[in-house]
């Protein structure tokens, strides 16, 4: 018997337990001391109350011989494959229900899309990044390529004639560095993967915190896109599914490699290793894309995004250089006085009693910057801002 020795290749996952691990220590010796944790990725906003009222519903009809469900298809039911479609529509794209797969989140799509992909095929992966996008790859042994994310680009690569690769990951809204691309920027993307026969794998998990209408929030937006990239998004962010778990997956009619249809492949993959999102919470997300639905879970994200306007209206003020916080909930930002991730992340805990995420925790090129959310509560966002203004960098 052999293992898989990809696995060995992997880094500890040490980042989050540093962190816990150091503010478990301050807390020790500063028992008095308010923490205000702004590092979090995930939501603490509940539950809107058209997801509450339909998951209500669907759970009387799992009671109910009449109305109970068993197996569902394993791509999704129709009603919220269909609700998906309406949603893309909306902005002016038309997809078919059988492009769409539901999903229990981006993140496994992400990973487990890879199955459908020799592991000969070369990976280009931004840097800084998502972990996963990393991690999945080194499991399956494949070919690493990093283009570097930085301040001169704004942290949004775009590819030059020398750069070769079979697979690229992209994710806009960003995570960790909230950057947005444009469409022209988009489109450059989308010509380089057109041209050698690459695919995208487009993250738009955080599509819907996009507030500029001149930025696109699919990439099916860009001409030529459905010949050569697949789209993730989740309702993690969207409509607080972190708990819930929920999202979906769109491989388009078009998108084919190898003479094979990339839909097919994905459905042959998911009937054989994926049963499908619970019926319950199936009805939940399509709640999310009812006018009711939409409007509450808009009011939610416009919270949020007024946190991360907060925060970015601060570093504004002291002039510390950032990209995201405008059209996302992540603010990226450059340590002051050239400091290192983790000793700002020691400088922050220290003299502002306030928790971020350093930003070598998302590569190398996070090195000398730092990662806040705005998914915390106002009043800790607040004050966490009155905190840093009150503070001498």
């Amino acid at each position: 018997m052999k293992i898989n020795s990809n696995y060995l290749k992997l880094k500890d996952s040490y980042l989050f337990s540093l962190i816990a691990k150091k503010v478990d220590e301050f807390r020790n010796q500063h028992p008095q001391k308010d923490i205000i944790r702004l590092g979090i990725g995930d939501v603490t906003l509940p539950l809107v109350p058209a997801v509450v009222d339909a998951m209500h519903r669907a759970v009387s009809e799992m009671g109910n011989a009449e109305t109970f469900k068993g197996y569902g298809e394993e791509q999704g039911y129709a009603f919220l494959r269909q609700a998906v479609c309406n949603y893309y529509a909306k902005k002016g794209i038309m997809i078919d229900i059988d492009e769409v797969f539901i999903s229990d989140g981006a993140k496994s799509d992400l990973g487990n899309i890879l199955d459908i992909f020799d592991t000969d095929n070369k990976v280009i992966i931004p840097d800084p990044v998502y972990p996963v996008y990393v991690d999945t790859n080194i499991m399956a042994g494949r070919e690493i390529i990093f283009i570097n994310g930085n301040v001169h680009n704004n942290f949004l690569p775009l590819p030059d004639e020398s750069l070769d690769g079979d697979i690229v990951y992209i994710c806009s809204p960003n995570n960790p560095t909230g950057a947005v691309y444009t469409r022209e920027q988009l489109k450059i993307w989308v010509d380089w993967a057109l041209e050698r026969q690459a695919v995208i794998l487009f993250d738009s998990a955080y599509e819907a915190f996009i507030q500029d209408n001149n930025l696109p929030t699919s990439i099916y937006q860009i001409p030529g896109a459905k010949s050569c990239a697949i789209e993730f998004c989740s309702l993690s962010k969207t409509a607080g599914f972190t708990g819930t778990r929920c999202g979906y997956t769109v491989v388009p009619f078009e998108l084919e490699r190898s003479n094979a249809s990339l839909n097919k492949l994905w459905l042959r993959r998911q009937t054989t290793k994926f049963n499908g999102v619970p019926y319950i919470v199936q009805r939940g997300a399509e709640a999310v894309f009812t006018e009711t639905g939409l409007k509450q879970i808009k009011d939610n994200i416009d919270y949020y995004i007024d946190n991360a306007g907060i925060i970015a209206d601060t570093l504004t003020e002291l002039g510390i250089w950032f990209t995201g916080g405008r059209n996302s909930p992540y603010i990226w930002l450059k340590c002051p006085n050239n400091m290192s991730s983790w000793e700002f992340f020691d400088f922050l805990l220290y003299n502002c009693k306030i928790v971020g995420t350093p930003g070598i925790g998302f590569g190398n090129k996070g090195e000398g910057f730092f990662r806040l959310t705005a998914f915390g509560k106002r009043q800790n966002v607040t004050e966490a801002m009155v905190r840093i203004r009150q503070t001498k960098f």
